[in-house]
């Protein structure tokens, strides 16, 4: 027994020794991908020296001589932090993911290929004007370079990733910048989705109540009634059926929940107390680790100009100069729109048009997949746009047989001079020079908020579509391509895109929110990202006379949901204070005790309170409870609360308290019934995850920001070191506004948020601040990787400075780069 004892002693060492030895040798070659912040480095494709000076948090403030050498310099600090990033996005928009990840992503690679992405933006860098094609070659430069250097040096591959998947890196391409653009555009749209799923819900739904459950966003609550789906097409399926589309996590097109989303907002000097403009803003995208947003500072001829950047394009999104400040919202402009294509009987591979049959232009393209044969892919295009398979986004369930699905979007386009605009804004010393290089804009719609040092505005930039006013479903639903009126007609001229310059109220801003009272077809949108922060921008904005820095700080931070302080007085009417004091332990106790946390709660979504989980999981409970019965299966398309649809059952809006009796009970259930029974389930569910002691329960453990890697984030071990996880405040509504998944056994982790924040002061331009979600690099062993992530978490910002020796003084390091 004694030897045995030994002898597995000893093998149990030898196994200590060798995980170990592994565990060492995988971080010394991870570590090898470490960039030298301190280096110097002798590069072809320089005019002259540039130095990188970064800062205390480690952000790049990059000192060219020439405009070309700072791109250059860009191009080089995006590749020695994000390299894994970058070519991950690449790979995305030229449908290559499966090269490396196998079958798991053939369905995203097959949508990139059939949009073409990656070949329209190779054909719009042409479209460019000269200054901007300098400027992407100059950037794609500095990209290579850095991973010349990797190559030349044996510098760990750039990134760890390249230890696990395929370390070729192809040479950056103008055409890759250009793609990347384009990829965000289609991330932060979501009208295809938003079509499919009302055909679906039309499909078991009966007009006035469709309306309720996917209503417009008009001015009060009234709505207007949607085509009839179910009338062009009588054969399609009269009842709700499960999703059958699950989109991966690498795929730019998710559920329509979580395309993009902002706040921005600006103060004229007359609405501030120094007497100078104020902006902030701060995007919404998904969250990943590291965050999709990089901070830099670059040297132009034009002046300085720092803020956030996106790893793969040479623009500032957010950010300012001496001169300007500029800020972004998603402008939720209908982008988009379905066409059903009705295929000749006697040749498939004809459709119907305006004047008879027509071949589809087609192409084949092969899908090389890891570990697997290759796919093979016909590409079909219409004169509407590409053809979409059934497979994808459950268009199987709205598309007829003998019929295809075509997407037009403004973003096809092979002439996209999106990025020419970007950098021109840049570049712009007012306002008005800001607007005008807007006019070449094309994708994403952006509400873009603008300040110099006597003018606020806001111009929504991108192609808005022109259609026929007789267009049959007004772009909201798929429409039959073969009829004139449903073809788009051409693009909106610029000059009629919303806008708002020097307000009389000095204050401008947008949260999502509907941008024009305009009709179709001059709408913009039917549908709209926000109804709810909106009004609490608004009161916050009015609250003060002037405001400062620290106001639209707060402003950005605060947490207050309108939709708690309108909705649980209507929910819950009938249900404060009722009945007789019940005993400790039943459910009629647990159900007073919430009550009354609820009815003493401010709406504040604070991490450290319990009330935010006990209304959230209520909300959520109820609305479910509210439409399983009616739509079945298709209720898991609707994971998030809608407070407008709740608003219209509980007011008994055109009928819609109708929805509060539950179809499969023998009795008739009122409103107060279903509020009731949806919050005892509620409890229930609280009760069973976080323990019955309502008054400890906490936000913030129900609320975690889940900033996972793309790829790492799922392998068991490395998951511990490179997903962040944080107790956060706000929620769905909020002005911080942290939409949560929905789904899943933690519905309210926090998956959606600001990325990015930032305040641009004119008074003392020094003093502005702007702060990300994790760090600067995307190299899970550096001390960067995650050092903004908890002043981010906490509401923190850091300096956002043009002078250089404010950036030296403590600088992490001084990268200098020298010609060849």
């Amino acid at each position: 027994m004694e030897g045995l004892f030994r002898w597995t002693l000893r093998l149990f060492m030898v196994l200590v020794v060798l995980i170990t030895g592994a565990a060492s040798l995988a971080y010394y070659f991870a570590a090898g991908s470490l960039p030298d912040y301190s280096a110097t480095y002798r590069l072809r494709g320089l005019s002259a020296p540039v130095e990188i000076v970064r800062d205390n948090a480690n952000v790049p403030h990059i000192l060219g001589q020439t405009d070309e050498d700072s791109f250059f310099g860009l191009g080089f600090v995006h590749a020695q932090d994000r390299l894994w990033q970058m070519t991950l996005l690449r790979r995305t928009a030229q449908g290559r993911l499966s090269e490396l990840f196998g079958a798991r992503t053939v369905q995203t690679d097959e949508l990139m290929r059939r949009l073409d992405i990656y070949r329209l933006a190779s054909a719009s860098v042409e479209a460019q004007d000269a200054e901007t094609q300098s400027a992407l070659r100059a950037y794609a430069a500095g990209v290579n370079a850095w991973i010349e250097t990797v190559n030349s040096e044996a510098l760990g591959r750039g990134a760890p990733e390249f230890f696990l998947f395929s370390p070729e890196i192809a040479p950056w391409q103008p055409a890759d910048s250009i793609a990347i653009a384009k990829l965000m555009a289609l991330d932060m749209t979501a009208h295809m989705q938003n079509e499919i799923l009302r055909a679906r819900a039309s499909l078991v739904l009966p007009s006035e109540r469709l309306i309720d459950l996917m209503p417009d966003v008009p001015a009060g609550l009234e709505g207007t009634l949607p085509a009839d789906y179910g009338a062009l097409f009588p054969d399609l399926p009269r009842h709700a059926r499960a999703s059958t589309w699950q989109p991966d996590p690498l795929s730019p097109v998710g559920r329509a929940a979580f395309a993009g989303a902002s706040n921005v907002w600006a103060a004229a000097p007359e609405r501030a107390a120094a007497g100078a403009a104020l902006l902030a803003n701060d995007p919404h995208m998904q969250l990943t680790a590291p965050s999709i947003w990089y901070l830099a500072r670059l040297e132009l001829s034009s002046g300085g100009v720092i803020g956030g950047t996106i790893p793969g394009m040479p623009i500032v999104l957010s950010g300012r100069s001496d001169r300007l400040a500029w800020g972004i919202a998603v402008a939720y402009a209908d982008d988009q729109d379905l066409h059903m294509e009705e295929l000749n009987p006697a040749n498939t591979q004809q459709y119907r048009t305006p004047n008879g049959w027509k071949d589809f232009r087609t192409e084949r393209s092969i899908i090389r997949v890891a570990e697997e044969a290759p796919v093979t892919i016909t590409l079909r295009w219409s004169d509407n746009g590409p053809v979409l398979p059934r497979s994808h986004f459950d268009l199987d369930q709205v598309t007829p047989a003998n019929h295809v699905a075509s997407l037009s979007w403004t973003g096809l386009d092979a002439a996209d001079t999106s990025l020419s605009a970007a950098i021109r804004m840049m570049r712009a010393n007012s306002v008005a020079e800001a607007v005008e290089a807007g006019r070449d804009f094309i994708v994403p719609a952006l509400n873009v908020v603008l300040a110099d040092g006597e003018t606020i505005g806001m111009q929504v930039f991108g192609a808005i579509p022109d259609r026929d006013p007789a267009h049959y479903s007004q772009g909201r639903m798929p429409s039959l391509g073969w009829m004139p009126e449903n073809v788009w007609r051409g693009r909106k001229p610029y000059e009629s895109n919303p806008r708002r310059l020097s307000p009389a109220s000095g204050i401008v801003g947008n949260t999502n929110n509907r941008t024009t009272e305009a009709p179709f077809p001059d709408h913009v949108s039917f549908v709209w990202g926000d109804t709810q922060r909106i009004q609490r921008w608004r009161k916050l904005m009015a609250e003060r006379e002037v405001h400062t820095r620290e106001s639209f700080i707060a402003a950005q931070l605060d947490t207050v949901s309108v939709t708690a302080r309108s909705l649980l007085p209507l929910i819950a009417r009938e249900l404060w204070y009722t009945g007789e004091a019940a005993e400790d332990g039943t459910p009629e106790r647990q159900r007073q005790v919430a009550l009354e946390l609820l009815a003493n709660w401010n709406g504040e979504m604070n991490e450290h309170l319990p009330e935010p989980l006990i209304y959230a999981a209520w909300l959520r409970q109820l609305q479910h409870k509210l439409i399983v019965d009616e739509i079945g299966q298709l209720e898991n398309e609707f994971p998030h609360p809608d407070p407008i649809f709740i608003e219209r059952v509980f007011r008994d809006i055109d009928g819609a308290s109708a929805w509060c009796d539950i179809q499969q009970s023998t009795i008739t259930e009122t409103c107060a019934d279903t509020a009731r029974i949806a919050l005892d389930e509620a409890l229930l569910w609280i009760g069973e995850r976080y323990g019955t002691a309502l008054e400890s329960l906490r936000w913030g453990d129900a609320h975690q920001a889940r900033h996972d890697h793309l790829i790492l984030g799922e392998i068991p071990v490395l998951q511990w070191f490179v997903n962040i996880h944080q107790s956060t405040s706000g929620g769905d509504n909020t002005m911080q506004r942290a939409l949560t998944v929905g789904t899943g056994p933690d519905p309210f982790d926090n998956v959606h948020a600001a990325g990015y924040r930032g305040v641009y002061d004119f008074a003392d331009p020094d003093a502005s601040v702007f702060v990300t979600a994790t760090g600067q690099s995307g190299h899970p062993l550096s001390r960067h990787y995650d050092d903004l992530g908890e002043r981010w978490r906490r509401g923190e910002y850091i300096p956002m400075s043009l002078n250089p020796e404010l950036a030296r003084a403590g600088a992490v390091g001084t990268t200098m780069l020298e010609p060849r």
